[in-house]
């Protein structure tokens, strides 16, 4: 068995637990702190210290973190939930003597895809299933036959004159004010514009929203088959501690 932490920090959020990569399972209570405003490297690194510290984690050695932001050879390239300042800093050297010598930097929907990949929704999927994680905003995660794309900034899409997460996030719902099924019908041209442009075989949907699907899931419009996510809330986690034990 090889355990490895994993740390999933949100717009909204972040959390932590112990994970046992060989099965998904989570070893530990999953323990949650409010990501701290504004969401600065500094503010965010003391966050997940002191989460980990909390959970009696922090002396983990193998660790994955997933950010809400493009990762590229560890450099964070875009902060759509975050400040800023992350832009262009070097993951390694903000996480610098709390994380350890085995840490890995992912993507946070990257993270949720490489978790239903392995164990959930998304598994076994010949050719192209599409992750979606709808909450503070959307992220968005390619998987083509087993193997994660990574990067890809789904909830960007200019759709009808509008980014698709300013309409169709769970966070969006909330603030404009829409009921379920209003929120449901741009969701399902969000989900409708995906299938013109990919040709998924299958599209996946986690995030927050998920813990409530029988309010909405029935009503989206989707020539393409749609899943929910199987690992949900722990998505995150699970995908930044498995690929810390890769």
């Amino acid at each position: 068995m090889t355990v490895a932490l994993g740390v999933d920090v949100g717009g909204t959020g972040i959390k932590a637990a112990l994970v046992d990569t060989a099965t998904g399972e989570l070893l530990s209570e999953r323990y949650r702190r409010d990501t701290p405003q504004p969401a600065t490297p500094e503010g965010v690194r003391d966050a997940v210290e002191s989460v980990c510290a909390d959970a009696g984690l922090d002396a983990i050695d193998r660790m994955g973190i997933a950010v809400p932001g493009i990762v590229r050879r560890g450099v964070m390239l875009s902060a759509a939930n975050l400040d800023h300042s992350w832009i262009g800093r070097e993951l390694g050297d903000v996480f610098k003597g709390f994380a350890g010598e085995h840490v890995a930097f992912l993507n946070d929907a990257d993270a949720a895809g490489v978790a239903e990949m392995e164990f959930g929704s998304a598994r076994g999927v010949d050719g192209l299933a599409i992750v979606i994680t709808l909450g503070t905003g959307i992220g968005g995660a390619f998987i083509h036959d087993g193997v994660l794309i990574p990067n890809c900034e789904l909830g960007h899409l200019q759709i009808d004159g509008r980014v698709a997460e300013h309409f169709a996030s769970a966070r969006a719902r909330e603030v404009l004010g829409l009921s379920w099924p209003d929120w449901a019908a741009g969701v399902s041209r969000y989900l409708q514009h995906l299938e013109f442009l990919f040709s998924p075989e299958v599209i996946v949907i986690g995030g927050g929203i998920t813990k409530d699907p029988e309010l909405w899931f029935d009503d989206l419009e989707c020539n393409t088959p749609l899943r929910l996510a199987t690992l949900s809330k722990n998505a995150g986690i699970v995908g930044a501690a498995m690929t810390a034990a890769r």
